[in-house]
């Protein structure tokens, strides 16, 4: 039970850093001229391909790493329930109405960029089931799932 809780801390963690980490690279060698459309905070089609890529990637490595350390078939299920459950409310603000940001002007950083982004709901509901979903992939690629025929870890 003890690994299976670290496995999925780790795994989830793997997956922040992934995506906070690539993002934050992204924007640095993308600017904000290509991240967002002109003059305001909505992210460009472009920067909504990289973080589709991003975070399928990241779900991959989350799940590949929880699924490395678990001793349970079943923890890379209980890394996708996590991150579906944590995604879900997370993706609420995107769904509420918010007051437009002021016009986006001069440089800005990347937490500036960060804090400000808007997404389309859509967006923002599909990212949790991607990471979920990726989780599952992950742990695939590992060869450790909760559909494994022995009911152990393979050795």
């Amino acid at each position: 039970m003890g690994r299976t809780i670290l496995s999925v801390i780790v795994g989830y963690l793997a997956m922040f850093a992934v995506v906070f980490l690539s993002l934050s690279l992204a924007y640095l060698s993308m600017g904000q001229e290509r991240a967002f459309q002109p003059g305001s905070y909505d992210v460009s089609a472009v920067w909504l391909a990289v973080m589709f890529a991003v975070s399928a990637i990241a779900a991959l490595a989350g799940g590949f790493v929880g699924a490395s350390i678990a001793a349970s078939p079943k923890a890379p299920l209980a890394l996708a329930v996590v991150v579906l459950v944590l995604g879900i409310p997370s993706a609420i603000p995107a769904l509420m109405p918010s007051p437009t940001p002021a016009p986006r002007q001069g440089n800005i950083g990347n937490l500036e960029a960060m804090n400000n982004a808007r997404q389309p709901a859509w967006v923002a509901l599909l990212l949790p089931v991607i990471g979920a979903g990726g989780a599952l992939a992950g742990a695939t690629l590992k060869g450790q799932t909760s559909h494994t025929a022995s009911g152990s870890s393979p050795s």
